[in-house]
């Protein structure tokens, strides 16, 4: 039987999945795990050693961390050639392992696990801005960073806060460029799509607000979200 299983087989031998987890934060891995039980299938995504992304089946970020540790038994791959710009995960990876491990211990004991994740005790693996995190909340946008008129990311030292903006001040710095060309002045706001992502840029007297959003998600529709959370009454 399958529930008879005991332990992962992969790429690192004798070691369970929590333990390559770990081993992978330690080492400052950014890659994959692919990992296979049965007929299921997750993928865990590392960036600098936490996990920033996961999937398995229908689920996505800390809901598929804990399905896939779930499983008994399995195996699993190592794949440092495959990275993702998506992030659904902002917690500490130590944190979604001991997460995982108490609704184990908790299902095991016939105790109902609580609906709607973590709760508000629960520590971020990152800090961010109190704008950036109220945007993250809205379906569809995948990270948001607060960055001053220089281009450092504010109150957040993640490479996707990096990442993202270098592509909000690049985007600020190239539509001002053409506003002067165009007599228009200094764009206000901007908006990229892309078939692998899409982004907005929103600039105000001291800071750039950088958001990605998700590519498959109607642009203009979560715009009006943000306006609302960034609005809040308007």
């Amino acid at each position: 039987m399958a529930d008879n299983i005991s332990g992962f087989q992969g790429a690192v031998a004798g070691l369970s999945l929590t333990d390559v987890i770990q081993l992978k934060g330690h080492n400052k891995y950014t890659g994959c795990i692919t990992v296979n039980y049965s007929n299921s299938e997750g993928v865990i995504y590392f960036a600098d050693g936490e996990i920033i992304h996961a999937v398995q089946g229908n689920e996505t970020g800390e809901e598929a961390i804990y399905q896939i540790i779930k499983w008994p038994g399995g195996n699993f791959n190592i794949h440092p050639e495959m990275t993702s710009n998506v992030c659904t995960i902002h917690y500490r990876t130590d944190f979604l392992l001991m997460e995982a491990l108490r609704r184990l211990d908790e299902e095991r004991a016939g105790v109902a696990a609580p609906e709607g994740g973590p709760g508000p005790s629960v520590t971020p693996r990152r800090t961010m801005s109190k704008v950036a995190a109220r945007l993250q909340d809205i379906n569809g946008v995948t990270y948001a960073v607060l960055l001053d008129k220089a281009g450092t990311p504010l109150q957040d030292s993640s490479i996707e806060a990096t990442a993202l903006a270098n592509k909000g001040i690049f985007l600020a710095t190239t539509g001002n460029k053409l506003g002067e060309l165009m007599g228009l002045g200094d764009v206000k706001a901007a908006a990229v799509q892309t078939h692998d992502f899409h982004m907005l840029m929103y600039d105000s007297k001291q800071h750039y607000l950088s958001i990605a959003v998700k590519p498959e998600f109607n642009l203009e529709h979560v715009e009006g979200e943000i306006k609302s959370a960034l609005m809040p009454g308007k």
